[in-house]
């Protein structure tokens, strides 16, 4: 019998609760509704308002991944929808509003990924985004000496930026921005990403080509294209562990010596929030937000 259980006066339907998702510590969906369930205060926010396209996984990263941004068939008719055209395409999407929106959601077994833009606002950007993504055999470590050098060069225009992994091999920096549009910030991060190679032509790479990637960090600014989406942040990784992606202090990136420091999983969080809070819980707050030059 498939279970059913009632979130905030919602009946959700959990379904598989024992099937294994994340092979290389025997993590179940049952774990991962029970993540999901226990950091939502935390990632509630950063989802709200903002339409999430869904990488699925339900076998696990071994089976078929594929994203979905359309409403899912089935979807229940409390979940929150909204009609998007500034994807690749129009689309309805979903909004994960709610904790029983997001018990369902995580029921899909699915990355959370979101734009830089909420639905109330969707022709100004609200957000700025360096996803940092390091060519073997760089590694995070090396992601971190670009990510100092962006947040210096970020402040001295008066913006500032917090970072988290991106649950993967890489690190993502953000920042709230105000009074653009989606082509504006695109533009203004390409222009920083140039300036990094530029400062750090031994480490940084701002083009795509991944032959021009190998020992060196992309600076990928492309993500701050309005149809482009970001992992969220508390999102779990469709990777054979269950890694998270998860925001960081900046003393954790300074000291960071190996990859290692800057992987955490599913158990690591809770601990994280009891001892740091949401560390990108600056980014909520409308007078955070910073005007580009």
């Amino acid at each position: 019998m498939t279970p059913i259980t009632e979130v905030e006066g919602r009946r959700v339907v959990l379904s598989n609760l024992e099937k294994v998702l994340h092979p290389a510590t025997g993590f179940t969906k049952g774990e991962l509704l029970h993540y999901y369930a226990t950091t939502a205060d935390a990632l509630l926010p950063h989802l709200r308002d903002r339409p999430v396209s869904f990488l699925r996984y339900p076998d696990g990263p071994g089976g078929q991944v594929f994203f979905t941004k359309n409403v899912p068939p089935g979807t229940p008719d409390w979940v929150t929808t909204a009609e998007v055209r500034r994807m690749e395409g129009p689309a309805r999407m979903v909004l994960v509003q709610d904790l029983a929106s997001l018990m369902w959601a995580s029921n899909q077994v699915a990355e959370f990924h979101t734009p830089q833009w909420t639905v109330d606002s969707a022709d100004e950007a609200d957000r700025l985004v360096f996803d940092l993504d390091p060519g073997a055999p760089a590694t995070i470590v090396e992601c971190c000496e670009v990510a100092r050098w962006l947040r210096e060069r970020l402040a001295a225009d008066g913006i500032e930026a917090y970072a988290k992994t991106s649950g993967s091999k890489g690190l993502h920096l953000l920042a709230a921005v105000r009074g653009a549009s989606s082509e504006r910030v695109s533009e203004y991060a390409k222009e920083l990403a140039v300036e990094a190679e530029t400062a750090l032509p031994r480490q940084v790479v701002h083009r795509m080509n991944r032959s021009l990637r190998p020992g060196k960090v992309f600076v990928d600014w492309s993500q701050n294209a309005a149809r482009k989406t970001t992992a969220a942040p508390y999102t779990l990784r469709a990777r054979a562990e269950p890694t998270v992606s998860a925001p960081v202090t900046w003393a954790e990136v300074e000291e960071c010596a190996s990859p290692a420091q800057l992987v955490f999983h599913a158990p690591d969080i809770a601990p994280r929030l009891r001892d740091h809070g949401d560390l990108l819980a600056p980014l909520l707050a409308p007078e955070a937000a910073h005007s580009l030059p």
